[in-house]
């Protein structure tokens, strides 16, 4: 596989805007800004939200310019809103959205979003997010069926300009790369068991593999990606974004693992174990990551750890 160019940038900006947990009252750091608990010297009526979903928002600023990419939109479209409202967040600033894979809880206020940009904007996604009806099998025999989030007539009718692609893509002026399909190389990380999904006219076991993440490269420091709910594996998503950037040296790692509960947590000293070798400087743990792996991974990586909140911008620089 050839190695996609990816230019190097000052900083990244990357700011929660829905997670599942949110705490007023954590402090900020240098480089890990808090929302603030009172304006104009007033503590506010209402506040923030968080929910199981995940919408993160990254901004790459170089010599080139800014440039803002919006990664999944949250579960419940008034959550999102509501948080971006509380935020002051310039919607006309955001370039594109990427959806990092199908689930409800990373698509949830992606028509009502579009429908307050007032504006055409790209929609990078893998083509599997089509793929349906997608279930799950839980362990006392039932089956759960996901909502199909999305339609190509009516994305089109949002004004979003469909960009479909398995392989990598690049953005914001070559800043911030979407991985694509994700290569599946380890022999711990087995994807989401109980996972089915309607392929040539039958259930068949559903490996997500419209799962990505994003990638940018902070000049001097190395690789930071960011995940969705990383189905494909963390370990497996780090491989494949070297692989596909040529960047070795990982900076920074932020966003959903997928290490909660028993199904995957006995895989959690393994993920930590091979995470090491990489020696990451910012590890950020969110969403689908389970509360015993956060917090194995707190006591793993000790000051490199940051907590996340909804509401949370990282600089990295």
């Amino acid at each position: 596989m050839e190695t996609v160019p990816l230019k190097p940038v000052q900083r990244v900006e990357i700011t929660t805007l829905m997670d599942n947990y949110i705490d007023v009252l954590l402090e900020s750091t240098p480089s890990v800004r808090r929302p603030p608990l009172a304006r104009g010297g007033m503590i506010p009526t209402d506040s923030l939200v968080a929910e199981h979903g995940l919408s993160l928002l990254v901004k790459s600023v170089s010599e080139g310019g800014d440039h803002t990419i919006l990664l999944d939109t949250g579960y419940n479209a008034g959550s999102l809103i509501h948080n971006m409202e509380w935020l002051e967040i310039d919607l006309a600033a955001i370039e594109a959205i990427v959806i990092s894979h199908s689930h409800m809880d990373h698509a949830g206020a992606l028509y009502a979003l579009v429908e307050k940009m007032h504006r055409p904007v790209p929609l990078v996604a893998h083509p599997d997010i089509f793929a349906h009806p997608r279930l799950l099998k839980t362990k006392d025999g039932r089956e759960v069926q996901f909502p199909a989030c999305y339609d190509r007539d009516r994305l089109a009718s949002a004004g979003l300009g469909l960009v479909e692609s398995k392989g990598p893509t690049s953005l914001a002026g070559d800043t911030v790369m979407v991985t694509g399909e994700v290569e599946r190389t380890t022999d711990f990380e087995k994807g989401m068991p109980g996972a089915y999904v309607q392929s040539e006219g039958r259930l068949q076991p559903d490996p997500i593999i419209d799962d990505q993440s994003l990638v940018v490269h902070l000049g001097g420091k190395g690789m930071v990606l960011i995940t969705g709910c990383c189905h494909s594996g963390l370990i497996n998503s780090i491989r494949h974004a070297r692989k596909i950037t040529g960047i070795n040296d990982l900076y920074a790692v932020l966003g959903g693992f997928h290490l909660s509960g028993p199904t995957f947590e006995p895989i959690v000293e393994r993920t930590i174990d091979e995470l090491r070798q990489f020696e990451p400087e910012v590890v950020v743990p969110m969403h689908c990551t389970g509360w015993n792996s956060i917090r194995r991974m707190a006591d793993a990586f000790g000051r490199k750890f940051v907590l996340n909140s909804v509401g949370t911008t990282y600089t990295l620089e």
